[in-house]
């Protein structure tokens, strides 16, 4: 009876536990990364606000930080005409199929002290992860139909 009441425990916290995939992605996520390009998937201009903080151009060669074992980070903004200086967030990444490697990313801005302002936050699609690129999508509507925002990074 025991060693039943202990299987059963054993299976239950493994199987609440996050995947080997989503453990490695964190691990690889870790550490500083640049945002080195913004592309949109219909060509022209657009005035797009990213994460309600800051334009493309601004975005664009941001420095960014991420702490997996506690899901916090920083991104800093630097730049002519941008908003300069350091923004605390907190993110979480959802495996949504293990099989094609697609994962539902949550940033959630904060502040110094890792506490949210405002309840809002951002959920974008890890739609590729290596130890040197990762890039990020965030589908939008535009005129009815659908805009994808690609945010691209490289590892430092």
């Amino acid at each position: 009876m025991k060693n039943l009441l202990l299987l059963l425990c054993t299976i239950c916290l493994i199987s609440c536990g996050a995947s080997k995939t989503l453990r490695t992605s964190k691990k690889v996520i870790k550490g500083d990364w640049a945002l080195t390009n913004i592309t949109y998937s219909e060509s022209g201009t657009y005035n797009v606000t990213l994460l309600n903080d800051a334009s493309k151009d601004c975005f664009e060669n941001s420095t960014w930080s991420f702490i997996p074992n506690n899901n916090t980070g920083k991104y800093a903004i630097n730049g002519a005409n941008c908003n300069e200086g350091n923004r605390n967030f907190i993110f979480t990444i959802n495996e949504v199929d293990e099989a094609s490697g697609l994962y539902d990313f949550l940033l959630k801005p904060t502040n110094e002290k890792g506490k949210s302002e405002t309840n809002q936050g951002f959920k974008l699609n890890l739609t590729a992860l290596s130890e040197t690129a990762m890039q990020w999508q965030q589908t939008v509507s535009v005129d009815g139909g659908p805009f994808v925002i690609s945010m691209n990074f490289s590892k430092l």
